[in-house]
């Protein structure tokens, strides 16, 4: 068993602590209850940033930060660095790789994994940016891409080294494709003037009509323009069939030679087992009812990317964003206190605070309840949203110092390849950097 005294409270256990999980545990915070976290990792990550780490745009460690840190002050708090294998729900334990705990309630909010449609190949070439060892993993190679890229044999194998494709046109693909754009502007030149006047391919590929299907088609259009703008060849209306090490295959016969695949086109809910599979929808997110409990127990919830709740406005289930997860966070605490005093629970309705994206500098296209806009203006308020998001004062400041400079001098700050010992000179898109 996993060594954690018991009190006189109610335990509540709580199984990852990103947007959710660290929302509900703050709010938790003098609501009489023991409350234990059990994440593998030591950290929160800041997601929505996680394009600018893989772009070379930002240091990692702007967007961590220590969990230990943020329950310092937070009594009968218990953080365990563990990796939660299954939950036996008929004794209340769940197993970790440390060992098991009981609880009273259960929260589950250990987030999402990418979604390959049941494709080995994409799973096994293409890159994903749901995890910071992802992203860096993803920066690492693209970098080495270019490296290796001065040494080619011939124009051909430059050229595969020196494309990109991006499968995927939601926010993280459109949001990446322009980063990637701005850096082959106004980098690739300065770093590597013996390309002269070659520069890096980049498709973003869109299986729809449009890139970001949950914006107005208006905003769609704009981000779309933007993109090719910037030089990005957006191909919509087109579906990725398959790949291997060096080629993307798409519906229309054509194949594109690339060396970095990058996938964003889906995401999964990460597995739980011990859970009825009824719990479970196609795409491993746990049904939940309105008050985010999960379907056939009394005593454990699911909320954040991991929960499937439908409501009249949202028939498929609500979007897998970080307002989500937090405004069900946020009421779940609440919840918790009434369970705890007797009182009826309150259901949930998620209250759209806006969508935005940015494709690069002063292009970004704005959504809110009562309002869209488009241009500078939308890049300036995504810029505040996102840094007033950040914990910690040190990391804003971090982000925000590297935004200026980012911005004065059309320059990104850590174009560093870093690797274990003997993987150096590793280019195979098979490299991986363990979670």
């Amino acid at each position: 068993m996993i060594n954690i005294p018991r009190t006189d409270k109610k335990r509540v256990v709580m199984v990852g602590c990103g947007f959710a999980g660290l929302t509900l545990a703050k709010k938790l915070k003098n609501k009489d209850y023991q409350v234990v976290i059990l994440d593998k990792h030591n950290y929160h990550q800041f997601p929505p940033l996680f394009y600018q780490v893989a772009s070379a745009g930002l240091e990692e460690s702007s967007i961590l930060f220590p969990l230990r840190k943020i329950f310092q002050h937070y009594k009968d708090f218990h953080l365990r660095k563990v990796e939660v294998k299954s939950v036996d729900t008929v004794k209340n334990i769940i197993k970790t790789s440390s060992g098991e705990i009981d609880y009273d309630f259960l929260v589950l909010a250990h987030g999402a994994t990418n979604n390959y449609f049941g494709s080995a190949q994409m799973q096994k070439y293409s890159r994903g940016m749901k995890t910071i060892a992802e992203v860096l993993d993803l920066r690492n190679s693209l970098l080495m891409n270019f490296e290796n890229a001065l040494t080619a044999e011939n124009a051909e194998e430059r050229e595969m080294l020196m494309t990109i494709v991006i499968i995927g046109g939601g926010p993280s693909g459109v949001e990446i494709a322009g980063a990637l754009a701005e850096m082959n502007k106004y980098v690739l030149s300065k770093d590597y003037p013996e390309f002269k006047e070659i520069r890096a391919k980049i498709y973003l590929i869109e299986a729809i009509d449009r890139v970001l299907s949950s914006m107005s088609r208006n905003s769609s259009d704009k981000a779309k323009w933007f993109l090719e703008k910037m030089g990005v060849q957006v191909l919509t209306k087109t579906r990725a069939t398959g790949c291997d090490e060096k080629t993307v295959f798409i519906d229309s016969g054509r194949k594109i030679s690339t060396g970095m695949i990058i996938w964003t086109a889906g995401i999964a809910g990460n597995s739980m087992e011990g859970l009825n599979a009824d719990c479970f929808s196609r795409n491993g997110r746990i049904r939940v009812n309105s008050y985010n409990k999960v379907l056939g127990y009394s005593n454990i919830f699911a909320i954040g990317d991991i929960a499937l709740q439908t409501e009249e406005s949202y028939p498929q289930g609500h979007p897998q964003v970080a307002q989500v997860a937090i405004q069900q966070a946020e009421l779940l605490a609440e919840n918790l206190y009434r369970i705890k005093n007797g009182k009826s629970l309150k259901g949930f309705k998620y209250k759209d605070l806006g969508t935005m994206a940015t494709v690069g500098r002063h292009l970004a296209v704005v959504e809110l309840p009562t309002v869209r806009f488009q241009g500078i203006f939308a890049w300036f308020v995504w810029m505040f949203v996102h840094l007033m998001s950040i914990i910690g004062v040190k990391n804003k400041l971090l982000i925000f110092i590297n935004w200026a400079f980012k911005y004065f001098t059309y320059d990104q700050s850590t174009r560093l390849i870093l690797r274990p010992k003997g993987c150096a000179d590793i280019s195979s898109n098979n490299y991986s950097i363990p979670e």
